[in-house]
């Protein structure tokens, strides 16, 4: 009898461990549509790092952005993003796709400058035959000075809301 009792107690423990450690959600957000979601978010960051003033510029909020045009709350993605960060297969396939899709644009974008820069090449070339002087752009350094400044403008209107 007691055979039995230990036996039944091993296999009701061995049992019970294979319950997954994460339940799953009741608006559980469908794994293509989280790649989606995910890529978006790594586009947007992207951007936000490359050029943090066009995120202010723009007024773009990359969290409700992506909310609403995915027309999910942020409830449902973070317990969606727990949910599958719980299984490490089924989430490093999420990554290994919004990888994948990254280095396919970062392809077809690199293509795009090649050609842009030959164009340019070519028309630098032609301009040089026919003695026409190649300018340079030199409002760039200004134009960017005027961002920052209307930046900071922008901010200390802000943090003078926030004081009063």
């Amino acid at each position: 009898m007691r055979k039995i009792i230990s036996f039944l107690a091993i296999v009701i423990l061995f049992s019970s461990c294979k319950d997954e450690a994460v339940e799953k959600p009741e608006r559980l957000i469908k794994k293509e549509k989280m790649v989606d979601i995910m890529y978006d978010l790594a586009i947007l960051e992207g951007i936000k790092y490359q050029n943090p003033t066009s995120m202010v510029e723009y007024d773009i909020k990359p969290s409700q952005y992506i909310y609403k045009k995915y027309k999910i709350d942020s409830l449902q993605f973070a317990q969606s993003n727990v949910y599958y960060a719980s299984n490490y297969e089924d989430y490093k396939d999420v990554f290994d796709e919004i990888i994948k899709r990254i280095n396919d644009q970062k392809t077809v974008v690199d293509s795009l400058v090649k050609i842009e820069n030959k164009k340019k090449a070519k028309l630098d070339s032609i301009k040089l035959k026919k003695g026409i002087p190649i300018t340079k752009d030199t409002l760039l350094p200004v134009k960017k000075t005027v961002e920052n400044l209307k930046l900071a403008k922008r901010n200390l209107k802000k943090s003078d809301s926030l004081i009063k």
